[in-house]
């Protein structure tokens, strides 16, 4: 998968990964790897995606007090794979950042 230099980035990311599922998706699918670099885009730069108004808050917080991040990112054009969103997920110590599938949780 194809990462790009982020600019304007909110926290630092770690170690950028990705679970064999995201891996192989975007291997076979340069739509969804173009989805996967955009939603990372977002994630990095404090836009939490889809997920719920507790979520969102939890981010904002956890940007202050150093701890764990989850964004979800979800688009309709996969569903026939399988795949209609990815989650996001940096940790506390901001060591790494995680791009899985949910059922890869």
């Amino acid at each position: 998968m194809n990462t790009q230099f982020v600019i304007n980035a909110v926290f630092n990311t770690g170690q950028i990964v990705a679970t064999r599922g995201v891996y192989d998706l975007a291997c076979e699918n340069s739509d969804f790897a173009k989805f996967v670099q955009k939603s990372l885009n977002r994630h990095v730069k404090g836009d939490w995606g889809d997920v719920d108004d507790e979520d969102k808050q939890s981010n904002c917080e956890a940007l202050k007090e150093g701890t764990r991040l989850l964004s979800a990112y979800n688009d309709d054009r996969f569903p026939k794979n399988g795949v209609a969103n990815i989650w996001i997920i940096t940790e506390a110590d901001r060591s790494a950042t995680t791009i899985l599938l949910p059922n890869e949780y």
